[in-house]
């Protein structure tokens, strides 16, 4: 059994981040992608903070560049970066899941050349994962990967790819050979940005700059030593990216947060709303407790096998508890939630930028549908 109380230390930790944040990171600020590219600066400035601190990869291996700190730790980091709107910009990406990837299925050349740069803030990673063709159904991905002296060429297109622009680095799949079933025949490439045959082309959306791209390549070329695991393997090394994408994010501590603040925030007219919509409030943020309690339970399983059934399942639940929770703060807020502007309150603003987020909760790193498939599928072998 999981004792779950905060040891020392974490508490401590806790401590230390919110005083890096308040020292470096403005109170209005709500992310990293806006239209002032301020906001990504200092995003950037931060994780190198937190990466000379040994904070950014808190419970990796000092050789990679960590802490050598337990995973609880880093939950605590995942936990207080998301509350306060992500002052990591995006780096969670290379340091939640495509460092760990590495880790476990890279070479010695491969770790020592990513690793280090990960955990010190200076390198950001994209996802080559879905496909116009292949979104939820990734298998069947069509981007191909030929092999020609001394590495490969890829041609294809993938969609929705979060920080293309800015990406140094993208972790790839492409088909390296005719599919003996629908998940064989993939391969995972780790590909420099900065070539020629890879175009970036960005994707309006109500998210803000740099989260949704198209990736065309042509003719892009990855040398053989940044192939990663087998040839043809790759599926099993995107079971484990999953895994850790799905529980990656902590996005409970936001809902928590925002949810704890409502009756402050409101004031006066706290005590007008309606006792249904309080009613509401109240069982959302015990929703959003029972998703920390669950994040917690699955912390524990990391350290040994993430079955993909746990990960399929947390992500539905914090994902709709994303949903349910801006639902109600939008409804308390009334017309003040919509069109936020100079003169609204910072609380209103995070609100509104909480509730354009969770609308695509439900859709990203696979839509509930595919996670209920999912879970659906582990039972039946079961």
């Amino acid at each position: 059994m999981l004792d779950f109380r905060e040891s020392e230390s974490v508490a401590q930790l806790r401590a230390q981040l919110r005083q890096l944040i308040a020292e470096h990171i403005p109170h209005d600020f709500l992310g990293a992608f806006t239209a002032d590219p301020e906001d990504l600066a200092l995003t950037e400035a931060f994780s190198r903070e937190l990466g000379r601190r040994k904070l950014l990869a808190a419970a990796w291996p000092p050789e990679f560049g960590g802490g050598g700190s337990d995973v609880w730790e880093q939950t605590a980091v995942r936990e207080e970066m998301w509350a306060a709107h992500e002052p990591r910009g995006a780096q969670y990406m290379g340091v939640n899941w495509v460092g760990p990837a590495i880790m476990r299925h890279g070479t010695a050349q491969q770790q020592a050349q990513h690793l280090p740069p990960i955990a010190a803030g200076e390198v950001v990673w994209c996802q080559g994962f879905s496909e116009p063709g292949a979104g939820s159904d990734l298998p069947a991905l069509r981007t191909k990967a030929t092999k020609i002296d001394g590495g490969w060429s890829i041609s294809g297109q993938k969609v929705w790819t979060s920080y293309a622009r800015m990406a140094q680095w993208c972790f790839l799949l492409a088909r390296t050979g005719p599919p003996g079933g629908r998940k064989s025949g993939i391969t995972v490439f780790l590909m420099e940005m900065d070539q020629q045959g890879v175009e970036v082309r960005p994707i309006a959306a109500m998210l803000g700059e740099h989260h949704l791209n198209e990736v065309y390549l042509d003719d892009a070329w990855v040398p053989d030593a940044q192939v990663l695991g087998d040839v043809g393997a790759g599926w099993d090394i995107v079971s484990d990216v999953l895994g850790f994408e799905r529980i990656g994010i902590a996005r409970y501590a936001r809902s928590e947060r925002l949810l704890r603040e409502a009756p402050r925030a409101l004031g006066d007219q706290w005590d007008e709303l309606p006792e249904s919509l309080r009613e509401r409030w109240a069982s959302a943020l015990v929703r959003a407790r029972q998703a920390r309690l669950l994040a917690y339970r699955l912390v524990g399983e990391e350290s040994s096998a993430l079955s993909p059934l746990s990960a399929a399942g947390y992500r539905i639940v914090v994902t709709t508890l994303d949903q349910e929770a801006a639902e109600i703060l939008m409804e308390m807020l009334g017309e003040r939630a919509v069109g936020a502007t100079a003169e609204s309150t910072f609380f209103e603003r995070e609100v509104e930028d909480h509730w354009r987020y969770s609308l695509s909760a439900t859709v990203a790193s696979g839509t509930v549908e595919m996670n209920k498939h999912t879970i659906a599928k582990f039972l039946e072998r079961a």
